[in-house]
């Protein structure tokens, strides 16, 4: 199942700077593994916002869920999950 998934990040200012790199640098090893298994396939940067769009292709919704839960971040983001479906306009999907 395809996964459009927005990610609105919101660390608090006063997070002591040595526990904020470790927690970039979990989310970001987190986030380059599942690129890489083919569950997260793409990752944009909303302009001018600490967010991004993001396409997710996993299971069902309990994968998702349990993938985002385990995001470094996710304590400190707000998230939107919008489930796709072929558009049968779309002249690639035969």
């Amino acid at each position: 199942m395809l996964y459009a998934v927005r990610m609105d990040v919101a660390i608090p200012s006063d997070l002591i700077p040595a526990d904020r790199v470790d927690l970039l640098a979990r989310e970001r090893a987190y986030s380059q593994e599942l690129q890489r298994s083919g569950k997260w396939l793409y990752i944009w940067r909303v302009v001018g916002m600490y967010s991004n769009l993001s396409i997710f292709d996993v299971v069902d919704n309990d994968e998702l869920h349990e993938i985002l839960w385990g995001l470094p971040l996710f304590p400190y983001m707000t998230i939107t999950v919008t489930p796709m479906a072929k558009h049968p306009s779309d002249i690639h999907a035969g």
